[in-house]
């Protein structure tokens, strides 16, 4: 039987995995309404791993480890929200006063404007009463909540699960922490000795691609906010917290970034500033040094060029997962598409090896 297993030809055997794969993926989808405080949680256990690791490497115990890494995970985003929030609120109470005048001049200046250089058939947008609006959304907001709330006191149950799963995430966490390396060698324990080197190879390239997007890729994202957000304030302009925040989510996408972050700061700055070449430049600038700093310091150091994604596959990966998984299947896309990135190139190297490919 061994024999046999060794003389397996390599594209069976990947043949066999991705089987195993679709399996799991239908097993996936069947419970993804559960596995949102699990993926947080095993996500959270992942990138706090080599942390511990590394505190146990210095003498302390493993459970001790994960205590202390929790403790400063903790500390880090109450630092964060307590900094961060009360500006955020503001400038986004500000964005939204601040529509009215955007969405006059947009009605009155820039479509016409497009339409006398384009040469376009007259459009105009619908006149609409923002007080009105505005206050008719508030209405709104107070009748769904009040029906929320009618609905979670009528039905203990929505609560209590809602309540578990938010529980759920820091104790998910915390044992997937502790018992992570056990975890894993158990795991490789139970595969087939014919295929152990094989899957270990896979297993540690996969886990380089996930280290570089998850432990890299998040980090290149949260500084790139950061500079913007900075660099932005120093300049002057308005709602510079937002706008690097939104420039450095929209990082996730190659190149989608630094476009709406410009594309927003340029609009931002043309209201705060009129046709300033100096202050539209200086907003440029930033945005300039930002991509400069990422693609030759960040990006190589943090990232360097293990996910190989192309731009396309990470928008298909992201638009898919949301289609699956919604939130959940957003939140392990691009993870999951870098594994399986991992698995297409060892399964067309095999192939490459078969007397089909090299026949006469």
């Amino acid at each position: 039987m061994s024999e046999q297993t060794d003389r397996q030809p390599p594209t069976s055997r990947w043949l066999s995995a991705l089987l195993v794969l679709g399996l799991c993926l239908v097993f996936f989808i069947q419970v993804k309404d559960i596995l949102t405080p699990f993926i947080v949680g095993a996500l959270i256990a992942y990138l706090g791993d080599p942390l511990v690791d590394r505190l146990e490497s210095r003498g302390l115990s493993r459970t001790g480890s994960v205590t202390l890494v929790f403790a400063l995970l903790i500390s880090l985003l109450t630092v964060i929200v307590a900094v961060v929030a009360p500006i955020l609120i503001q400038q986004l109470s500000e964005l939204a006063a601040a529509i009215p005048d955007a969405y006059r001049w947009l009605s009155e200046e820039a479509v016409p404007w497009l339409q006398l250089r384009l040469n376009l058939s007259p459009v105009s947008l619908p006149n609409i009463d923002w007080q009105t609006s505005l206050s008719e959304h508030w209405q709104s907001v107070g009748q769904m909540t009040g029906g929320v709330v009618q609905r979670v006191t009528t039905s203990s149950l929505a609560l209590i699960a809602t309540l578990l799963n938010l529980a759920l995430i820091p104790v998910v966490a915390f044992y997937l922490m502790r018992d992570w390396d056990i975890m894993m060698a158990g795991l490789l324990r139970l595969v087939p000795r014919a295929w152990a080197g094989t899957v270990a190879d896979s297993v540690s390239e996969a886990h380089g691609v996930l280290e570089a997007f998850l432990r890299g890729q998040l980090v290149v994202m949260a500084a790139q906010a950061l500079m913007y957000s900075f660099g932005l304030w120093l300049v002057g302009l308005n709602y510079a917290v937002v706008l690097g925040l939104l420039a450095g989510v929209a990082a996730l996408i190659p190149y989608a970034g630094a476009v709406i972050g410009v594309g927003s700061a340029m609009i931002v700055a043309y209201f705060q500033f009129g046709v300033d070449p100096m202050a539209l430049g200086l907003v440029a600038m930033v945005f300039a040094i930002g991509q400069l700093v990422e693609s030759f310091i960040l990006t190589p150091v943090l990232v360097g060029d293990r996910i190989g994604l192309h731009p396309v596959a990470v928008i298909f990966a992201l638009m898919a997962g949301g289609q699956l998984a919604g939130f959940t299947g957003v939140l392990i896309g691009l993870p999951v598409a870098a594994v399986l990135l991992v698995f297409g190139r060892r399964i067309v190297n095999a192939y490459l090896t078969t007397d089909v490919y090299n026949a006469d």
